[in-house]
């Protein structure tokens, strides 16, 4: 395949692009297949000649949609979305064909200098005070890695990155049971260990407050331990709950122990200003994470840390060997030194454009709709006979359970066996529950409504 073939197959693949999103609805939303149904479809060894393209585009057609869950299906319900509007597409395919890796400014100035200002439109959009800087990572996975490296060393003097952690204070971190799992693995592969992740008692409304960090920071100091960093839930994974932001984040100053706010999925909503209570006080925060990815149509991969000050990240992170020194540019940004990982993709060119294409009033109008469609259905959901809401909306997600645990679940696996929705589960203080999130950037109150005519389908004697 050369040059000119892709031009021909790349136009054959906006075709079948277009054809897809728009029958979407026609298909089930998870595949019904068996573990390996897709697997024995494809030949056990690799070809010894090339084969030609349109042999390779039949067995696409033929073996893969039908084996996907469709994450873009407007009644993809589960998780949170990864959604990937029109106009991200576009730019992803623009990323693809000039293929750069964004390693240091000048292997991609574009790249960099995009995504400097990319991440100030968002910190502006958002609403978080002048003097916040950033940078993009793959995931809020690694932007909490990245934090969680940094307070490690802060709390070591920076003398863990030559010495290792050996013979060092014992470290500890502070979080609630709300936050997610990417937090507990940032903390073991950072070598702090899972027993110095500290889960702070919540109040009845899933919440860590200031007096419960406070209790835990002082038992610890009492103990002889050393606390080295806290990290903050805003619209956790579960149940959408939400630290008392302000609250924590007075303690972290009066302690001096620096933060992370999580706000993977919530970070976004918080371009419409009516929601911003939710995470009051989070500009004292020393580095916050949200995910465009999850609710403004940027295209997976793409998560945006904000950072208060850089200095102590890229003296954790960065190295500057002579192959990666730009001749008489010393001070400028290069963004590997701001994260894990080297190479680095050119993810600000999909923000450029789904910011341009949809404009801040249209990307809030989406989210509002999405939360308001949420009140609606659990009011829907609710007047269901046998149904009980075990957690209210927290923005656009919520959820809810029959009285019995095994009855429920078996009711989401013929949710998700029906095909017309798609529902995950969860465990609210133990009890087994269905968790739904509208969040599909093409999604409509018609789709989301059918989640109560699918209930009632399924429910009916």
């Amino acid at each position: 395949m050369d040059h000119e073939d892709l031009r021909l197959w790349s136009k054959r693949a906006a075709d079948w692009a277009a054809d897809y999103h728009s029958g979407l609805r026609e298909r089930p939303v998870r595949a019904p297949l068996e573990p390996g149904a897709v697997a024995r479809q494809v030949p056990n060894g690799p070809p010894e000649l090339a084969e030609p393209m349109a042999e390779i585009w039949a067995d696409f057609e033929r073996i893969v949609p039908a084996g996907m869950t469709h994450w873009q299906h407007p009644r993809f319900f589960a998780y949170f979305p990864a959604n990937a509007a029109p106009a991200s597409m576009l730019a992803e395919q623009l990323v693809n064909a000039m293929a750069c890796n964004a390693l240091i400014w000048q292997t991609s100035p574009a790249a960099t200098e995009i995504e400097q200002v990319m991440v100030d439109w968002l910190r502006q959009a958002v609403g978080l005070p002048e003097g916040f800087v950033g940078t993009i990572h793959d995931s809020a996975t690694n932007a909490t890695l990245s934090a969680v490296l940094t307070m490690r060393e802060k709390a070591l003097g920076w003398r863990g990155l030559e010495a290792g952690l050996a013979g060092g204070p014992v470290l500890r971190f502070y979080a609630s049971a709300e936050t997610h799992s990417s937090v507990d693995k940032a903390i073991r592969v950072a070598g702090i260990g899972q027993r110095n992740l500290v889960k702070v008692v919540t109040d009845a409304d899933r919440a860590m407050t200031g007096a419960a960090l406070q209790a835990a920071i002082a038992a610890d100091r009492a103990a002889g331990l050393q606390p080295a960093g806290v990290i903050l839930c805003a619209g956790g994974t579960s149940v959408g709950a939400f630290d008392r932001i302000a609250e924590c984040l007075a303690v972290c100053r009066a302690e001096g122990v620096p933060s992370h706010v999580d706000a993977a999925w919530a970070g976004s909503a918080m371009i419409c200003p009516e929601f911003r209570s939710l995470w009051e006080g989070v500009e004292a925060a020393d580095s916050v994470v949200f995910n465009p990815h999850k609710w403004l149509g940027a295209q997976f991969d793409c998560s945006v840390q904000f950072l208060k000050d850089p200095g102590a990240q890229v003296r954790t992170l960065g190295l500057r060997p002579t192959y990666l020194e730009t001749a008489g540019r010393e001070e400028i940004v290069n963004f590997n030194e701001w994260t894990v990982p080297l190479g680095r993709r050119f993810r600000a060119l999909k923000l450029w454009f789904v910011l341009r294409a949809y404009g801040l009033q249209g990307l809030r109008a989406r989210i509002r709709n999405h939360v308001s469609w949420a009140v609606e259905l659990r009011d829907r959901i609710a007047a269901l006979p046998g149904i009980e809401i075990v957690t209210e909306p927290r923005l656009s997600l919520f959820t809810f359970a029959l009285a019995d645990a095994t009855e429920t679940e078996a009711l989401l696996n013929r949710i998700n066996d029906d095909g017309r929705i798609y529902l995950t589960q969860t465990r609210v203080d133990g009890r087994f529950a269905i968790r739904i999130q509208i969040g599909s950037f093409d999604c409509c109150r018609e789709d989301v409504m059918l989640v109560e005519t699918t209930l009632k389908d399924l429910l009916a004697p």
